[in-house]
């Protein structure tokens, strides 16, 4: 009978209901979209980096991991000691630089033959390597977002690229362009972002970081090892990123509670007689109360369903129409969200809940 009740109270305002359902649904996706975002962005960013195939990566004093902000405060020539090191078998210079025109990127300005032997050369599914001081490579990605083909003119930093290949992607950056031409463009002539060494055997990497870190060598810079590198791209190591999340989260746990709130008050004004008959028959406070929360509870069951199907809706629009992005939906955030939404919820229908158990039932049977 309590769910048979619950189920007509729900469909007897269709258009509330939906606003209710619909609220939840926003909560959910709020939550699942805006940590799905961050934490795969993040993740494809590492997996990226990863996939050049080093084994140190060698950053300026207090360097970032936001690598495109690191600068290029480095001369170039510290290549030539890196490989002189015991168990490096190559080095590759890098200048990297940061793009905003039609979309935030990071550029590697790289050297092809250094940049080869350490991660192994490119898989073209076009085109060829590098050749001219104004040839490109992008990424099969990039290439696919910004409708480029070889053969295409690229303009970025105010100068026309000659898109000479389309690479597969995974590999650092979406784009790369000759490292000399870069340092001409942005006046680093002669200086580097980062440096990405390459170990004679992957176990040697422990021994080559513990040379470089020698006070004679490189002191006070940032060495890092590119296995480690995946565990810092999270939004707690990120100055900012953690805050701005839990904000948003915030904002969206409000609306829902919010709407719950308003949608509950209301159904409890809407339905004072009806209160006041289920007091006459002899319903107690605790039965008023169980009834409103179970009926909050199901709708909240409905927006969390509606939310779940919303946030893959909107992933594939994002993704259809911004094939770079990555946008990671987990099972266990789609589980928290589920559970903030359910608190929510709860808290949102409670006082309301407390109210109808407080009504009088003469006063409630009065009630026009």
């Amino acid at each position: 009978m309590m769910a048979e009740f619950i189920v007509r109270n729900l469909f007897h305002r269709p258009v509330r209901t939906l606003i209710g359902v619909l609220a939840i649904a926003v909560e959910v996706a709020l939550v699942v979209l805006i940590v799905g975002l961050t934490s795969g962005m993040l993740t494809e960013t590492a997996k990226r980096i990863e996939g050049i195939g080093a084994d140190i990566m060698l950053q300026p004093p207090a360097a970032s991991i936001f690598l495109g902000f690191s600068g290029s405060p480095m001369p170039i020539k510290i290549a030539d000691k890196l490989r002189e090191m015991k168990y490096v078998q190559a080095v590759a210079p890098a200048l990297l630089q940061f793009n905003s025109n039609g979309g935030v990127e990071i550029v590697y300005g790289i050297d092809p033959e250094s940049f080869r032997a350490v991660s192994g050369g490119f898989v073209f599914q076009a085109g060829h390597d590098m050749q001219e001081p104004n040839d490109v490579l992008i990424d099969d990605w990039a290439a696919r977002a910004k409708h480029l083909k070889v053969g295409d003119t690229y303009n970025l930093f105010n100068n026309d690229w000659h898109v000479s290949g389309i690479v597969e992607h995974g590999k650092g950056a979406r784009i790369f362009v000759p490292l000399t031409t870069l340092q001409d463009l942005v006046g680093a002539h002669d200086k580097a972002s980062i440096f990405l060494i390459k170990c004679t055997r992957p176990e040697h990497t422990a021994d080559v970081i513990e040379e470089m870190r020698r006070p004679e060598n490189f002191p006070g810079y940032t060495i890092r090892a590119l296995k480690d590198f995946m565990s810092l791209m999270t939004s707690t190591n990120l100055p900012g990123l953690e805050t701005f999340v839990d904000a948003m989260i915030a904002l969206a746990v409000s609306i829902g509670l919010l709407v719950i709130f308003l949608t509950m008050y209301t159904t409890v004004i809407e339905r004072t007689r009806d209160i006041g008959v289920l007091k006459s028959l002899g319903a107690n406070s605790p039965f008023i109360v169980r009834a409103l929360l179970l009926e909050s509870a199901l709708l909240c069951v409905f927006g969390i369903a509606a939310g779940i199907g919303l946030s893959y809706a909107v992933r594939a629009a994002f993704l259809a129409g911004f094939p770079t992005l990555s946008i990671q939906i987990t099972s266990a955030w789609i589980v928290r969200a589920a559970g903030i939404a359910l608190v929510a919820t709860i808290i949102g229908a409670s006082y309301p809940a407390w109210v109808a158990s407080k009504k009088d039932a003469v006063e409630a049977l009065a009630f026009d």
